[in-house]
């Protein structure tokens, strides 16, 4: 029984003659496989004096029980054989050829020929003439070694030649031997030998065998002839197993002559076929095209036709690509029959597949596939079952059955790891399973997430991930594990039940307490980068929002309150034009200012999807164009707790424009840096803002108490505090204003005006007055310092208009207002004295000012 099935057979091979190529005694391996490389580039040979090509498949490992089927199936026989072997002294000769006979013996009834190439001896033995042994001095010393391979495929064909010119001779006399596979030896003993029936088969086997030869032999014509002959033979006697074979025989000479390039799926490999075999190439596929096969002999030397008007053979014994297919089904039920023909029947079904695929007929191939796949064999090996489900995968993906192709490589990818094998393979298991990854639609970019709807079946896709984070687990690579899990939880977060979620999440804890996820690419072994998978769904963020300075630390332009108040408005234009896009509307440019040194803040609404509370240990800002101390904060979110505000602050260390672009998080010890670009509908107001220089900041406090009501409302841009006092007609009061830099740079400038409102009556003289001398002498104030200034508050009314004016007077009281918390002056201005203060007559020019500066 054959048992070891070549998966990588092809219609083609059947014209091949089979050379194994194998060392002797102790041979390193790196110098026998650049030997056995330079021998088994040469495979295919031109035979002298004719148009025929001889092609030659080399193994370098075949097993015996193969090799007695070759009568059934001549390609499977081998018919040559080459050894390589070192040997460094004449003492050594004698053993090593010993050892060269006895590999010999292994195939001995099928070899046509052999050859011995001894490396590292020379003297007076190596320089003896043989035909079979060649000496070399070294590996490096061998530029003969492609010429002798050629010598030695024509001493093959001719033992071939000889072997089909003996076969095909019809000698009427001579009774035909019978052929058999092994397995039908013992089912022939005692069979009548002069019975019209047997003698019939073996007539048919030995046709069968003839058409062989001719295929090795480089005769398509002749081989197509004698197959049919046999096939109508083997079918008169239901010779079943040997029929099958004959009508495989006719299906491979007729794939050879309509697909010259091969089946075999490697491109430029073969050559085109010798004569005329090929020059009807460009006229095949064409209807109504005719197809003519000529006779070598009708060739000149150089293989044109010397009379090209006459058809001298038809192809009429070819099938059509049509007929191939059916032809191979048929001898596939033949052998199907036969318990001990499943490697047989194995690989014809994989050679039916590759011719499929080249006729684009995927359907088909898969039915010649899922036959493939419940071919029972003996118990196969851990190694043999992964090339198996290898190369089915190898095959349902030439057929454009991806899935189906991804399924066969993951049970292969199972199979490298399986508990039976002593030491599980896990790298090659996790190799296996990210080939599968395209089959499912999976890829590890988490971008292709973020675009539109889910691709394939996320329950299986959870599945493949799930083993690849095992896979990297057993390989010992935590960071692998990590990167994995992450993305699973990321991409897959909307499939996860309430229950996976909190496993995912315990499993990437554990894992990442002894390797912290980070934003790194990883580079595998082969060459495969995996990008980082930052966490934006953990939490979502629906909108961000950068914050105005609160009021008391917003800069004001600085103006001179004495001064003309000039307006600065720009002209209004209306635009239908609206700006849509994302990228426009972050790059947007906000109408307010941060300040350098000042904490800012960005108010992001965030949501927690799973079913646990969800810790973000470390949450900040990620900006770019301005130097900025990000202030990160740790946030505890309620489960499923819906639109949650929470503001992220920094401090601008430079000035210019900044740009918010993201944030990072740390969440189950996975680092993130999530940019906005990335996140699908968040919703922003602008995220370029202007950070100016450090400005002074300035607390102003007053000796009386503050007032229980705001005298006028605030416009906005402006600081206020309200202080009251009662005071008598003609009565006399001091308010003293302390003025302390709070600030890190220095007050250099101060101005004071007042503004009397409300008043019913005229005032006399000087209602409030100061003196501003001793408080200039301390400016510029530098930080920390406190500077103090007097303002004399004093009543002269006249009250002979109306007598209700001191009652309006007590209910409306007399304001002193300041700003507490901020002064915009920055530029070096000297200190100037101004004491005069304002006449009533005055007040009613003086523009609305309800603060004193």
């Amino acid at each position: 029984k054959m048992s070891v099935p070549d998966y990588m057979q092809c219609a083609e091979d059947h014209q091949t003659l089979l050379v194994v190529v194998q060392p002797i005694g102790i041979v390193p391996e790196e110098s026998f496989f650049r030997i056995y490389k330079r021998i088994s580039a040469v495979s295919q040979v031109n035979v002298r004096d004719s148009q025929r090509v001889l092609y030659i498949r080399y193994r370098h490992h075949y097993p015996p029980e193969n090799n007695e089927w070759g009568d059934f199936q001549t390609h499977r026989k081998v018919v040559g054989l080459i050894t390589i072997t070192d040997c460094s002294s004449a003492k050594e000769w004698p053993q090593t050829f010993e050892k060269f006979h006895l590999q010999k013996e292994t195939y001995g009834s099928t070899l046509y020929d052999s050859r011995l190439f001894v490396f590292g001896l020379q003297g007076e033995i190596a320089e003896q003439p043989r035909t079979d042994v060649a000496f070399y001095p070294s590996y490096d010393e061998c530029e003969t070694v492609e010429k002798r391979i050629e010598d030695f495929i024509e001493s093959l064909f001719i033992v071939l030649e000889s072997k089909r010119l003996d076969r095909a001779t019809d000698k009427s006399g001579d009774k035909i031997p019978l052929l058999c596979v092994p397995f039908e030896k013992k089912d022939f003993v005692g069979l009548d030998t002069d019975s019209r029936h047997y003698k019939k088969r073996c007539q048919g086997r030995m046709r069968k065998h003839v058409g062989d030869l001719c295929l090795q032999a480089g005769m398509l014509q002749d081989s197509l002839v004698h197959y049919h002959m046999a096939v109508e033979l083997l079918r008169s006697v239901n010779d079943f197993l040997w029929l099958g074979a004959a009508l495989e025989g006719l299906c491979s000479a007729s794939v050879i002559y309509h697909y010259p390039g091969g089946t075999g799926g490697k491109v430029g490999s073969r050559r085109a076929q010798g004569g005329s075999l090929s020059a009807e190439a460009g006229n095949r596929h064409r209807p109504g095209a005719q197809e003519v096969l000529i006779d070598p002999g009708a060739l000149t030397s150089n293989g044109i036709n010397a009379d090209t008007s006459a058809e001298i053979g038809r192809a009429k014994n070819c099938l059509s690509p049509e007929d191939i297919i059916d032809k191979y089904k048929e001898a596939i039920s033949y052998y199907g029959k036969y318990k001990n023909a499943g490697v047989i029947e194995l690989e014809a079904c994989v050679k039916a597949v590759r011719v499929l695929a080249i006729q684009k007929r995927s359907m088909e191939a898969s039915e010649f596939l899922q036959n493939a796949v419940y071919i029972n064999l003996r118990q196969l090996s851990e190694e043999e079952k992964i090339q198996r489900y290898s190369i089915l995968s190898e095959l349902y993906e030439r057929i454009g059955f991806h899935r189906k192709s991804a399924f066969f490589k993951r049970i292969a990818a199972m199979q490298c790891a399986a508990p039976s094998i002593p030491e599980p393979g896990w790298r090659a298991c996790y190799k296996l399973l990210l080939e599968t990854l395209p089959g499912y639609s999976l890829s590890l970019d988490p971008q292709d997430f973020t675009k539109g709807t889910h691709r394939g079946w996320a329950a299986v896709q959870m599945r493949l991930l799930h083993e690849l984070v095992y896979a990297s687990r057993r390989m010992g690579n935590p960071a692998l594990c990590v990167r994995h899990l992450s993305f699973l939880l990321q991409t897959m977060l909307d499939f996860l039940s309430d229950q996976e979620k909190k496993d995912v999440t315990q499993s990437l804890e554990s894992y990442t307490a002894k390797c912290p996820g980070t934003m790194e690419v990883i580079t595998l072994p082969d060459g495969l980068k995996l990008p980082p998978v930052p966490f934006t769904k953990l939490p979502i963020v629906r909108s961000v929002k950068l914050l105005n300075l609160p009021t008391s630390l917003r800069p004001h332009k600085m103006k001179s309150l004495l001064g003309q108040n000039v307006s600065t408005k720009s002209p209004f234009i209306y635009s239908p034009i609206i700006a849509h896009g994302r990228g426009e509307e972050r790059n947007k440019k906000i109408d307010f200012q941060w300040v350098q040194g000042d904490v800012c803040e960005v108010q992001l609404m965030v949501y927690n999807p799973m079913p646990f509370e969800l810790r973000v240990e470390n949450m900040g800002l990620l900006t770019t164009g301005v130097e900025f101390e990000s202030l990160p904060a740790a946030l505890s979110l309620p489960a499923e707790s819906g639109l949650y505000p929470v503001t992220l602050v920094g401090v601008p260390q430079t000035t210019g424009q900044i740009t918010v672009n993201g944030y990072h998080t740390s969440v189950f010890g996975v680092f993130s840096d999530c940019l906005l670009d990335n996140l699908p509908g968040v919703k922003s107001n602008g995220c370029t803002v202007e950070v100016i220089p450090a400005l002074p900041r300035l607390q102003i406090s007053t000796s009386l108490p503050r007032s229980a009501h705001t005298l006028q409302p605030s416009s906005g841009d402006e600081i206020s505090t309200n202080v009251s006092v009662q005071l008598y007609n003609g009565e006399t009061q001091q308010l003293i204003i302390k003025l302390e830099n709070i600030g890190a740079e220095p007050l250099e400038k101060l101005e004071v005006t007042a503004k009397t409102v409300n008043t019913k009556e005229k005032l006399y003289g000087e209602f409030l007055s100061w003196n501003l001398e001793d408080t200039l002498s301390q400016f510029p104030l530098k930080p920390g310092k406190i500077a103090t200034f007097t303002v004399n508050i004093k009543v002269k009314l006249d009250f002979s208009c109306q007598e209700n004016l001191l009652q309006d007077l007590s209910d409306d009281g007399i304001s002193v207002s300041g700003l507490p918390l901020s002064s915009p002056f920055r530029q070096v201005v000297k200190p100037r004295v101004e004491t005069k203060a304002l006449n009533p007559q005055e007040s009613s020019k003086v523009g609305d000012f309800s603060h004193v500066k």
